[in-house]
């Protein structure tokens, strides 16, 4: 039954919002009409009965109650007045219509009001054989010496008629107000609903296209402003989850190309002629190693980016830093120009980050400085107050002053055309990872001798 009902129910809001205004006015349509037609046959009653009444006050006057017996004086309207009534003097009948017999329907009921004594005023409705419904009203005369009863009949259906074409009027009325109800509910609501639609219909576009388009709250209705700042703030949702998985796809390529590309130079190698076992093993070492740099690569950002709802802004774990920045120097190698200095002079240090993300963070640095340094590469790692600095230091061309506003910004590069095949995203990425553990990677532009990039990170 109830599959049944919500198939029937309508499946628009603006239905649906009809269907109740339509039932709301059917229900006070009805209580109304009821009511109204209740009052209305009330007063044809007492209408009916008002003319009962005048009617035998007009026959009580024939009537002759002064002396020890009760007489009917014959009048010039004797045949009206005669019409639909009877005179009784106590239980005796005196008179009654012509055409009434004396066991009749009528006769029987005015009979019984006649011995109700001296109650005046006393009325019933009665139904005749024929299905006619007709009202007695008795009257009652009182004399000095004697007393009279006038029972008067009234045929109702005039007024039956009268109380049914009013039920069909107020029927045909009441059709009519529910039909004009819906539609207009229905106009009425699909202008309200329209502004609801056109935000909706704009929303979907810009979520689409990942717009900076929004709706506001200026100049619009207290509701529609609510559902604006829901939508504008969704909006802002989505736009920013499109663009963590642009920056993380951007990440990814740019990591993992260094990798691959090993990978690659490593597979033409072996191609190139034939190898011995030796150096077949060794080739197939580089490539595991590659392989496994990828995978912890991929961990590594993948990790992060579900981390990101953390709320202690650290990442458990504890990296010997020195260790680990010799392997991450021998792992990418150095240009036969430039030669690469781990710094290990000063005390050995730990940060508390796992080795990973330490990797990732330093990786982006180093590669730079190999790309750009004339013949050195520095890194060093010392304690600071409350964490680790890991400094790279090339003696590079440095970076042009005008760039230094937007060297962290994904995807800019002071020289686009500068034969290096960078994307402008290892420096953003270095950046990010290291604030996600609460941690920081500036340009030192004190450092005029080439270029300094340092990474504070937390101690271990």
């Amino acid at each position: 039954m109830r599959k049944c009902v919500r198939r029937l129910a309508p499946r628009t809001l603006r239905g649906r919002l009809s269907l109740v205004a339509v039932t709301t006015a059917a229900l006070l349509v009805t209580v109304l009409t009821v009511a109204f037609n209740t009052v209305m046959d009330r007063h044809l009653q007492q209408q009916a009965d008002a003319e009962l009444a005048g009617r035998a006050a007009a026959v009580a006057t024939t009537v002759d109650t002064s002396g020890p017996r009760v007489r009917v004086l014959e009048t010039v309207n004797d045949r009206l007045l005669d019409a639909n009534v009877w005179i009784y003097a106590g239980p005796r009948l005196l008179e009654k219509p012509p055409s009434a017999t004396a066991d009749g329907i009528l006769s029987v009921a005015a009979a019984r009001l006649a011995a109700a004594g001296d109650t005046d005023g006393t009325c019933r409705s009665v139904t005749t054989g024929d299905h006619r419904s007709v009202r007695l009203c008795a009257h009652f005369v009182a004399g000095r010496r004697s007393a009279a009863t006038v029972v008067t009949a009234l045929d109702l259906a005039p007024y039956r008629n009268s109380a049914d074409a009013v039920l069909l009027g107020s029927l045909v009325l009441d059709s009519v107000m529910l039909a004009c109800t819906y539609a207009l509910t229905r106009l009425a609501v699909g202008r309200a609903l329209r502004p609801v639609r056109t935000m909706t219909d704009r929303a979907t576009e810009w979520s689409a296209a990942g717009s900076d388009e929004r709706f506001g709250a200026a100049g619009q209705p207290a509701e529609l402003a609510r559902l604006g700042a829901s939508l504008d703030a969704l909006l802002d949702r989505i736009r920013t989850v499109l663009r963590h998985e642009r920056q993380l796809t951007g990440e990814l390529s740019h990591e993992l190309r260094t990798p691959l590309t090993r990978i690659v130079v490593e597979l033409d190698w072996w191609r190139a002629r034939p190898r011995s076992d030796a150096e077949t093993r060794a080739t197939h070492e580089v490539i595991a190693e590659a392989a496994q740099a990828m995978r912890a690569i991929c961990d590594t950002l993948l990790d992060d980016a579900r981390e990101e709802a953390r709320t202690d802004g650290t990442a458990p774990g504890a990296t010997a830093v020195v260790p680990l920045l010799r392997r991450l120097v021998d792992r990418l190698g150095t240009p036969q120009r430039v030669t690469a200095v781990v710094d290990a002079a000063g005390p050995q240090t730990a940060a508390g980050v796992r080795p990973a993300l330490v990797e990732r963070i330093v990786s982006p640095l180093l590669t730079n400085a190999l790309r750009y340094a004339h013949s050195t590469v520095t890194v060093s790692a010392c304690p600071v107050p409350g964490g680790v600095r890991i400094s790279v230091t090339d003696d590079g061309p440095g970076v042009p002053q005008a760039f230094v506003g937007d060297l962290f910004q994904p995807g800019r590069r002071a020289d686009p055309g500068d034969g290096h095949d960078g994307a402008g995203l290892g420096l953003p990425l270095a950046r990010r990872l290291a604030r996600s553990v609460g941690g920081e990677v500036t340009h030192d532009p004190a450092y005029t001798a080439g270029a300094r990039f340092l990474a504070d990170l937390p101690a271990g």
